[in-house]
């Protein structure tokens, strides 16, 4: 909690109907961030939702792995889209949808104060043209999505500053990656998770600044290691023993012919791991933070993956902010913001948007409206400089003011104030959203909670041959080069996949074997490796007090509290 901060309400989740807390540092943020039209301030009430199910219901709006070809509706040519086919809205090319070719506005309508606002936003949503991608300032990285500034990237998605790197998810400026998760300013690295300024990293998780090694857990500053665990400044390391350089190398090119193709002897020693001390949570120079992954921060309370923030609350992956509550996914300059989703950078005064950057301001209840769009209320789309519009409609700044002050007050009486969008009208299906990652259901217990499900599957690239994956020779230089015109069987899913020439050079520079896995399937199996976005309360394994922690008290890892697990790494 916030120093001096007090309960003052416990209410019962309109979703799930776990109770949660208000406090007093809660309602004196929503009384700063209401918003005031002509001298009157719009009292922002606390919300209904617990935590998780606000998290939940944003997600619901963010597709980032989930590509489909189908046709432009402008244009009728065919393209990657993050919108399958089964779907009905009109979507446009990037190219044709940030031209002059068309305009949001033409599509704007008179506000109804016979139907509720979501209704009517809803309506919008399936008239308004949408993009295509979210990508910009890319060359030659068609396959991937929330993503700028890439080059030679493949199906990578929430990347940025990112060359020759492929089936990866939030990496940034990282050059030669392949198949990581959650990896900064790396280079070489295969299978790596929760790693930043690493270099020829395999098989490795939550390391800093770690080179040229194998199996890395918890290290940092490590060069010439493997299967190393909670190390910091060593070399020439196996098993956490000290080699010199000569015999650490040969036994290397014995353990590599080992453990690279063997599955079930990397289980034994992940077996092995969880017999060390883990640490109840990761937050790195931070004051005053609580939950997990937090770098650089001050009263962080509730946050997952966020650094350099201050005064934020029940948020995750954020950079660079201050003063908000319940956002997810923010880069760079954020400030005054309540519910929102997949906003940046240098944008401030928000309330309930989401996916509108750069530099929005004072945008209430607007989704997918790009390039410095300010004082707008539930627009959908909008680009290059407007403002003062209302469902996508222009008006003068009175107008604006007084129209939006009579909207507030009818969202009252219809208990849509105060609230993020139902995930009923967010334009993709649930199980293609990243709530599926986060929160997975299953079919029958999404549509109960309005959800929307689909079970369309693109249809798969035709191929010569499918091979089973249990089939594929175990030594990559038996591999032959007509791997490329075939497909895999996943020995998961048993969905086909391929793997490109980039990948398969990738495989031969560092003799490493073919994946068995359908990329879907390997990202699944990446996201295990991170703990949830849950805190649970346990004891230290060593001293025994109360903590909280992302390792529920049913897991096997032995955790222990900040003080007794530097006093036994360090």
């Amino acid at each position: 909690m916030f120093r001096n901060e007090k309960i003052i309400e416990t209410k019962t989740c309109k979703q799930c109907n776990a109770s949660f807390e208000i406090t007093n540092k809660d309602v004196e943020f929503y009384e700063k961030v209401s918003p005031v039209f002509q001298w009157k301030k719009y009292i922002i009430p606390s919300p209904t939702f617990c935590p998780d199910c606000r998290q939940q219901r944003r997600l619901s709006f963010r597709n980032e792995r989930k590509l489909y070809k189908r046709k432009c509706d402008a244009t009728w040519k065919e393209i990657i889209s993050i919108y399958s086919p089964d779907k009905l809205y009109k979507v446009y090319e990037q190219n044709y949808w940030w031209s002059d070719n068309w305009n949001p506005l033409d599509y704007g309508i008179n506000f109804d104060f016979n139907k509720s606002f979501f209704k009517q936003f809803e309506e919008l949503i399936k008239e308004v043209p949408r993009c295509a991608l979210e990508a910009s300032d890319n060359e030659n990285s068609n396959f991937t999505n929330h993503s700028a500034r890439l080059k030679d990237c493949y199906l990578i998605f929430d990347a940025w500053f990112d060359k020759n790197c492929y089936y990866s998810a939030m990496i940034s400026y990282s050059n030669d990656c392949i198949d990581c998760l959650k990896i900064d300013n790396s280079e070489v690295c295969y299978e790596c998770v929760d790693c930043k300024w690493c270099y020829n990293l395999i098989y490795s998780v939550r390391n800093n600044d770690c080179r040229k090694s194998y199996f890395l857990y918890n290290c940092s500053n490590c060069e010439y290691c493997f299967w190393c665990v909670n190390l910091n400044n060593k070399k020439y390391y196996i098993f956490n023993k000290e080699f010199s350089k000569e015999k650490y190398f040969e036994e290397l090119n014995n353990l590599l012919r080992k453990w690279i193709y063997n599955e079930e002897l990397k289980k034994e020693v992940r077996n092995h791991i969880i017999r060390l001390p883990f640490k109840e949570n990761y937050i790195i120079s931070s004051e005053n933070c609580s939950w997990n992954n937090i770098y650089s921060s001050m009263n962080a309370i509730s946050c997952f993956d966020v650094s350099d923030v201050n005064d934020v609350k029940y948020s995750q992956a954020l950079h660079k902010a201050q003063n908000c509550m319940d956002v997810t996914v923010w880069w760079w300059n954020a400030s005054n913001i309540c519910e929102c989703m997949s906003i940046w950078p240098n944008s401030s005064n928000l309330l309930f948007c989401f996916l509108s950057y750069p530099e929005s301001n004072n945008l209430i209840y607007c989704g997918n409206c790009m390039n410095w769009i300010k004082n707008c209320f539930g627009c959908i789309g909008l680009k290059n400089n407007k403002q003062y519009c209302i469902l996508n409609k222009q008006y003068t700044k009175e107008e604006y003011e007084t129209l939006v002050l009579k909207i507030i007050e009818h969202m009252m009486t219809t208990k849509e104030w105060w609230e993020f969008f139902p995930s009923s009208i967010s334009p993709f299906w649930y199980n293609e959203t990243v709530a599926m990652e986060y929160f997975p259901i299953s079919r029958d217990k999404a549509l109960p909670y309005l959800y929307k499900w689909s079970d369309y599957e693109p249809p798969f690239p035709k191929v010569d041959k499918i091979i089973p994956a249990n089939k594929l020779p175990e030594n990559i230089a038996d591999i032959p080069d007509d791997i490329l015109n075939r497909a895999i069987e996943c020995e998961i899913t048993k969905k086909p996949f391929r793997i490109i020439k980039q990948e398969l050079e990738f495989y031969r520079k560092h003799n490493l074997p073919i994946p068995k896995r359908h990329p879907d399937q390997r990202h699944l199996d990446r996201m295990k490796l991170r703990n949830p976005r849950n805190l649970f309360d346990r004891k230290c394994d060593k001293c025994w007090k109360n903590i909280k922690t992302t390792y529920s008290p049913d897991r096997k890892e032995i955790v222990y509290c900040e003080e007794c697990y530097i006093w036994e790494v360090y």
